[in-house]
């Protein structure tokens, strides 16, 4: 008997054809099952065409399963054009049997008429929970390690586009998840000249208003999985500071605006101006960490100092501290207030109230955080797609469950300055904010203002703009090992 059934979508173009016609060669390859969701006179040897819904519903996902009668399937979740290595499918079954996976993936090669690229892929972990996890155009199932899964878990019935999602996460539950580091493929791109033009940044896709139903579909498959692994929290567990923690030190203001700099002479004085023309009820004080700069930033904001008594220019003795250490720097720093609301070097605050809602709010609740809403803006501070980013998709029953599948929380953020010096931020320059929030989110509540009250400015200076392969993969691997560490502790806090 044959090993691999092949699980693609249809396509129309050329490539399609050739793809399937390479795989149909092999020796392993049983047939070929395309998804189309509408009839298509596409023929071809050892090919079925399934018309049906969307491949990632619940509904297709369940005709394709019912129809595999081979020991593995190889899933291409889109059809894109491939060119595949020697003996590619017998290394991913070779693997799959060794490691007794349930799902093999490989990293590939990006191609185009420049010639191949290595296209390295992460490692899975435990946290690797987020729904847009890179596996890469091809992915391997154990269909017996599928079987038992849906067998012992049962997959989510009537989603459209969170079935393979919550198969995945169940897969994964009992069955190792086996990345090789071998390129096995070649991804083929674009001709040059025919690029097209970039859209809305992915990292953004989350929170686009028009992809509302996609992300409530991945929210219950996700809140399901938490709690099938022990790691769900019910909102009654969560708690609001108690009055004593509100008041037991003495703070020489009540709130401080912190703002951790490192060669931002070009917008540093704006976002101090924007911090210091805020008008509120009680008094505060603006706290740049300079960590060091080296562009004349530093000379930028000693003229500021000079001029305005409530700012405060901190340039920290260690010269090895990101952004997460210079926070650490500001908070300990006797001149923070008892409320350290962030202000990021680049950025500024919508207009001259923000300061006073967002402390308004974390007064008001209680709150150990609390977190507004701002608009992305280019370089000329003009709003660009997708515009508000007020995360609408929190909310104050399980948004601190789906924060583990999400890639941040918002901005700007306003923190308890007493918790968080017990608590601390990691001394890192990514995903500081986003390690914080979680491990709040965790024991207390957090409230949220979903009107903008910040300009994110994305423009070439933002430390997440034009990063590699390898720095995006570094950036996705350090936040999937502190949705991994968070997932271990909410555990431990359940079955202690």
């Amino acid at each position: 008997m044959k090993l691999l059934t092949i699980v693609t979508t249809y396509s129309p173009s050329p490539s399609f054809e050739k793809t399937l016609l390479l795989l149909t060669k092999s020796a392993l390859v049983e047939r070929v099952v395309i998804v189309s969701q509408e009839s298509t006179p596409f023929k071809m040897d050892r090919c079925q065409v399934l018309v049906t819904g969307p491949l990632p519903s619940h509904e297709t996902l369940s005709l394709i399963l019912a129809g595999i009668r081979t020991k593995y399937f190889l899933l291409l979740p889109e059809a894109k054009k491939l060119s595949i290595e020697p003996n590619a499918l017998e290394k991913m079954i070779g693997t799959a049997e060794s490691e007794k996976a349930g799902l093999v993936y490989s990293d590939f090669y990006d191609a185009s008429e420049r010639g191949k690229t290595l296209h390295p892929l992460n490692d899975y972990q435990l946290g690797s929970v987020r729904d847009d996890f890179d596996f890469g155009a091809m992915i391997l199932f154990s269909v017996t390690a599928v079987r038992k899964a849906i067998q012992k878990y049962g997959l989510i019935p009537y989603v459209k586009f969170a079935g393979l999602y919550d198969l995945r996460l169940k897969v994964s539950t009992d069955h190792s998840v086996y990345h090789l580091k071998e390129p096995l493929y070649s991804l083929i791109g674009p001709k040059i000249g025919t690029d097209e033009p970039p859209g809305r940044e992915k990292i953004f896709v989350y929170v686009d208003p028009r992809n509302e139903a996609v992300q409530k579909e991945m929210e219950t498959v996700f809140t399901d999985y938490l709690k099938k692994i022990g790691a769900y929290l019910p909102s009654s567990h969560l708690a609001h500071l108690r009055e004593g923690e509100q008041t037991s030190e003495f703070f020489p203001v009540e709130a401080s605006v912190v703002i951790p700099v490192r060669n931002r002479k070009e917008t540093i004085a704006e976002a101090v101006k924007s911090a210091l023309s805020q008008e509120s009820n009680f008094p505060y004080n603006v706290i740049v960490v300079d960590n060091h700069s080296t562009d004349g930033t530093s000379d930028i904001l000693s003229d500021l100092t000079r001029q305005h008594p409530g700012l405060k220019h901190i340039v920290p003795k260690r010269t090895d501290l990101g952004i997460g250490g210079c926070w650490n720097e500001a908070l300990h720093s006797k001149a923070c207030g008892r409320y350290a609301v962030q202000l990021d070097s680049d950025d500024l605050y919508s207009d001259t109230q923000t300061l006073q809602k967002m402390v308004d709010m974390i007064r008001q609740g209680n709150y150990a955080l609390v977190i507004g809403s701002y608009t992305l803006v280019d370089s000329r501070l003009e709003e660009i797609p997708p515009g508000l980013i007020d995360h609408r998709e929190w909310t104050d029953e399980n948004g601190h469950n789906n924060a583990l599948r999400i890639n941040g929380l918002g901005a700007p953020r306003a923190f308890n300055t007493s918790l968080m010096r017990e608590i601390g931020f990691l001394n890192v320059s990514y995903g500081e904010d986003y390690t914080a929030a979680l491990r709040i989110c965790r024991q207390y509540r957090i409230g949220r203002i979903y009107e903008s009250l910040y300009l994110c400015r994305r423009w070439s200076g933002n430390t997440d703009a034009a990063l590699t392969i390898e720095e995006a993969n570094r950036n996705d691997a350090f936040k999937d090992k502190v949705r991994n560490d968070e997932i271990l502790a909410r555990q431990k806090m359940n079955h202690p």
